[in-house]
């Protein structure tokens, strides 16, 4: 065993049963130190390559712009040709499935989210060609594997444990949410990935500031030290700014980020001594974070509107040629001026979007279930897709979470909560301040037209909490009783006590295996439902688990 891991329980009394699973896992996992770097770099790899199989895997269909694709991916090819989203032609589905994908227009198209997310799913198209339905969803295939990869890291760098790590990466692998945003071509992936890299760079960021502080702290004082040198904090506000350019929802993680940042230096400095550590931490070290943090994400998220920038067929490109700016706001180039009025269309259109949708679920829903989204539905009479089912059958592509997985996220957020109260952790803060950023925003727009597949963003940091649940459950379980027989032997209180210890994770590990094993099933279960394979009509409509399901 390695010091990386979860330390083991002290050795039990000879009337103790043998170690519960997890010890005996650990022992041989790590039996010897070429082992451990094995198991360690096989892990993510393993790990990472099933994630790849399960969103590679026949990418291509159906051949059809699914959903939102219809906008997203013909946006994508005509700015990737043109530096800025054009119009198409009322037919262009048609002729763009056919194969006749340069029929746009030059005239700019009013597109309501920032380029970023547009950009990659473009390069994927420019790879591939046009007329691959593959290449089409070549971007969010490699960002949703890589977000798996990201998970495990996370994980590791929060639990320290190679074997808890695994678990949260393998729960994100074979989620049905995130195979499905990683299997068509919507800016949501690329958001939960940009968001979670922050995240981890803010990980990275508290672990080196917090050593470096310590370190130089020289007792008492009135004032702490200022750090400049906090380059994972520039690092963060560059993957926000990614996140912001995909989807104006990465700034509220922006802002999320930065008092998480702001509060964590003030306890940091409590705890050594400064007596001044609210004002230190708000109005000293807070200006240094800001300059750290923000203005690196302004830069990447202007440069996302490159193309619209330096071209001038973009919607609302010469707004300010016509209405100029005057006053103090003159002297902004024009480019600029007409950015700023393109985004003031845009906040117009996000706020009062309430167009309704069968699909539409608002956010005070995500957390029940209620309405996921059916992305892609087609059936065959007769079994003509081949299923042989007599009923016809069935292809779908629904962005279904495992429900195992999802309302059991639902319940380790509560209890994480709960344990942050208790302990004051600062690795369940982080995981909560993810889930509350990517959530609660959500609920400002009760009238707004929102959808169930928004919640990608949050799913990892749901992942995250059933992982440390989930060690909590393996090692905190309710004591079984000591056998009677043992009140009647020579066996001290201590015996006994280790005795139940060992029989408290015993059992806990029991119910972790049972958890993941459920979760795996219904992985399965669920998989032919969310990746348009053609199933028996009778298999399709026994996931109606609710009524409002499918």
């Amino acid at each position: 065993m390695t010091s990386t891991e979860e330390p083991l329980l002290g050795g039990p009394p000879a009337e103790a049963a043998r170690p519960p699973l997890y010890e005996r896992l650990i022992g041989r996992l790590y039996a010897d130190a070429g082992r451990r770097r094995l198991v360690d770099w096989l892990a993510p790899v393993l790990i990472t390559l099933i994630a790849g199989i399960l969103r590679f895997a026949n990418l291509g269909q159906p051949h059809a712009l699914v959903f939102d694709e219809t906008y997203y991916v013909k946006d994508s090819w005509s700015q990737w040709n043109l530096g800025y989203p054009a119009t198409w032609p009322d037919d262009a589905d048609a002729s763009f499935i056919a194969g006749d994908t340069d029929v746009f227009t030059t005239t700019g198209s009013f597109v309501v989210h920032p380029p970023l997310g547009r950009m990659l799913i473009g390069l994927g198209i420019f790879l591939t060609g046009a007329d691959s339905s593959s290449g089409w969803r070549l971007a969010t295939a490699v960002f949703g594997t890589a977000l798996v990869l990201l998970v495990y890291l996370v994980a590791k760098s929060l639990t320290a444990s190679t074997v808890f790590a695994s678990v949260a990466g393998g729960l994100m692998a074979v989620d049905g949410l995130a195979i499905v945003m990683s299997r068509v071509a919507l800016l949501d992936v690329f958001v939960a990935f940009f968001v979670l890299l922050g995240i981890w760079f803010v990980i990275l960021d508290r672990k080196a500031h917090s050593a470096r502080f310590r370190a130089a702290a020289d007792g008492e004082s009135t004032w702490g030290r200022i750090s400049w040198n906090r380059p994972w904090l520039i690092a963060a506000g560059a993957a926000l700014g990614a996140a912001s350019a995909v989807k104006w929802s990465g700034l509220y993680v922006i802002a999320a980020v930065g008092l998480y940042v702001v509060v964590s230096d003030a306890l940091l400095r409590r705890r050594a001594g400064v007596r001044m550590w609210p004002t230190d931490a708000a109005f000293r070290q807070g200006a240094v974070s800001f300059l750290l943090l923000i203005p690196i994400a302004v830069v990447v998220y202007l440069a996302s509107w490159t193309g619209w920038l330096t071209t001038t067929g973009g919607w609302a490109r010469d707004a300010a040629d016509a209405h100029p700016a005057t006053g103090i706001f003159g002297w902004v180039p024009l480019a600029l001026q007409s950015l700023w009025d393109y985004h003031r269309q845009i906040y117009s259109f996000h706020v009062g979007l309430t167009s309704p949708h069968s699909y539409a679920s608002p956010a005070w829903q995500w957390p029940l279930l209620v309405r996921p989204t059916s992305m892609y539905y087609h059936q065959d009479a007769f079994g003509e897709a081949g299923c042989g089912a007599v009923n016809g059958c069935v292809q779908n592509i629904y962005s279904m979470p495992n429900p195992l997985l999802w309302w059991g996220g639902v319940a380790a957020v509560l209890w994480i909560a709960y344990r942050f109260v208790r302990t004051r952790d600062w690795r369940l803060a982080i995981v909560l301040v993810g889930v509350g950023a990517t959530y609660l925003p959500w609920l400002l727009y009760p009238q707004r037209t929102i959808f169930e597949f928004y919640t990608i963003a949050i799913l990892p940091f749901m992942v995250l909490a059933v992982t440390f649940a989930l060690r909590d459950v393996a090692g905190l379980a309710r004591t079984a009783a000591v056998p009677a027989a043992s009140a009647a032997t020579d066996v001290s209180d201590a015996q006994i006590a280790s005795i139940a210890a060992v029989e408290r994770r015993r059992t806990g590990q029991r119910i972790v295996v049972i958890f993941l094993a459920l979760v795996l099933a219904t992985a399965i279960f669920w998989y032919p439902v969310l990746t348009a394979i053609p199933v028996p009509y009778d298999f399709w409509r026994a996931h109606n688990w609710l009524p409002s399901w499918i």
